[in-house]
């Protein structure tokens, strides 16, 4: 019977299971940071137990970390009790970490593929729910609670209850300035934030097959956001020559057996999937979300819809955010002014991001009053930017080149909004606060960021030129 990719997974890693209980899957590699994993090791260490795969776990400083070039400050008293305790937690149970300021060092979504620990096939956990980012390499991978967290350590397997399967074909060809962030955005505007509930996303599709691995784990890493459990893509040629060389990677004829397992997972002909998504790539602008929610998303050029376009508690949701947001419904975004931009997350972090950010504001200045913060994922990423003079354009232009981390995308260590302030950001999340108090944050794309902020307002990054 013809499989898709997500059952080929699932299958290869049950352990046990029953009708009608959930699975116990067996987990390849867990990726931990300082936010969800303390609680995790004081309940090992109240049960007397030990961390049962240290060599499978990773760990890495990035939620709390702050991002000022050289002088690392801590501010937050919480922050710093966070990074101390993950500090003695992997000294004593044994776990490699990557901590604030080593050269391997940066964003958990960002590390694991750069490193080559993320590969096809696995199963993959973190306490962090863009853990969907590592589906893009065709592996399934999702986030989990603290609880989780510590069943993990323990015993290096969870148990989880099947989830259904939705195919996400996106055919056709992006026009320029169409990027996969546009991509995602368009669809969770379509279905919402709860249309992937119950599910994993497989994206299939011409257009997807045309995009390069940053991108791809773009489109996974917000999965999460239109309600899924994750986000998948088949593993081809692109996958391979990423993973290929890295330093956790397997090396020569290891390698070559591996790429022949992999190559046995994309879905087979005839597979079938529980329900099924079109999205048309040609048809595709730039997105840009104007309310308190993902999937509160339109085409830049297009009006915002009016609160008769929605029923119920949609409705309700809608107003709500109007209010917060302090727009006006049937309006366009266009033209909207803007006070912070910020270039980073695990969403829009990577080298290629930095690039297409960088391509905008060459030749041109941060409009006046406009803070403008450009963070890369990784140190290893920081390195090669500025090693192509990324960070000169960056600077020339009058914005601010940071250390890496999660900074903006949850508010740390000063990098965040003051009450009121209107911020267009290529993170993940729009939710209230979630980038400072009272801040109001518009989702888009490291190219519609970059436009942002040389403009002063909302603008078409292809009006610029």
């Amino acid at each position: 019977m013809p499989k898709t990719l997500f059952q080929k997974v699932w299958e290869n890693h049950i352990v046990a299971e029953e009708a009608g209980r959930p699975s116990v899957l067996y987990i390849d590699l867990h990726l931990i940071h300082e936010v969800t994993s303390p609680q995790a090791f004081s309940g090992l260490r109240a049960r007397g137990l030990k961390v049962r795969r240290p060599d499978l776990t990773i760990a890495t400083m990035d939620h709390s970390t702050p991002t000022l070039p050289k002088h690392l400050q801590v501010i937050d008293d919480e922050a710093k009790a966070q990074l101390s305790q993950l500090e003695k937690n992997c000294a004593q149970f044994g776990i490699q970490l990557y901590p604030l300021g080593n050269s391997r060092n940066g964003i958990v979504h960002v590390v694991g593929p750069e490193r080559g620990f993320t590969q096809p096939g696995m199963t993959i956990v973190c306490g962090d729910s863009h853990t969907s980012t590592h589906g893009a390499f065709g592996s399934l991978a999702f986030g989990i609670g603290t609880s989780e967290v510590e069943h993990v350590l323990a015993s290096q397997c969870l148990l989880q209850t099947k989830p259904k399967t939705m195919e996400v074909r996106v055919e056709g060809t992006l026009s320029p300035s169409v990027t996969a962030k546009d991509i995602i955005l368009a669809l969770i505007a379509k279905i919402g934030t709860g249309g992937g509930t119950g599910y994993v996303l497989e994206y299939t599709g011409s257009a997807i097959r045309a995009l390069e691995m940053d991108a791809r784990m773009t489109v996974c890493n917000m999965s999460i956001e239109g309600g899924a459990r994750a986000g998948m893509i088949a593993p081809d040629d692109a996958t391979y020559q990423f993973v290929s060389g890295r330093e956790f990677a397997p090396k020569g004829s290891d390698f070559d057996k591996a790429v022949a397992r992999w190559k046995t997972l994309p879905s087979d002909a005839g597979a079938t999937y529980d329900t099924r998504i079109d999205i048309d790539a040609s048809a595709l602008e730039p997105m840009i979300t104007y309310g308190t929610n993902p999937g509160m998303g339109v085409g830049i050029t297009k009006a915002l819809p009016q609160a008769s376009d929605f029923t119920g508690a949609e409705r309700a949701a809608f107003e709500k955010a109007m209010v917060y947001m302090g727009l006006e419904a049937g309006k366009p975004l266009l033209g909207h002014k803007v006070d912070v931009v910020f270039v980073g997350s695990c969403t829009n972090s990577r080298i290629s991001d930095l690039r297409a950010a960088a391509s905008v504001f060459k030749g041109r200045k941060v409009a006046s009053g406009v803070r403008t913060l450009v963070v890369p994922g990784s140190h290893d990423i920081k390195k090669q930017a500025e090693a192509e003079g990324l960070d000169r354009v960056f600077t020339d232009a009058g914005a601010e080149w940071r250390e890496p981390g999660c900074s903006m995308c949850i508010a740390m260590n000063g990098d965040q909004l003051s009450p009121g302030q209107y911020a267009v950001s290529t993170s993940n999340r729009n939710f209230e606060g979630r980038q400072g108090k009272g801040g109001r944050t518009f989702l888009a794309s490291p190219l519609t960021a970059a436009a942002a902020a040389v403009t002063g307002k909302v603008t078409d990054v292809r009006t610029l030129g």
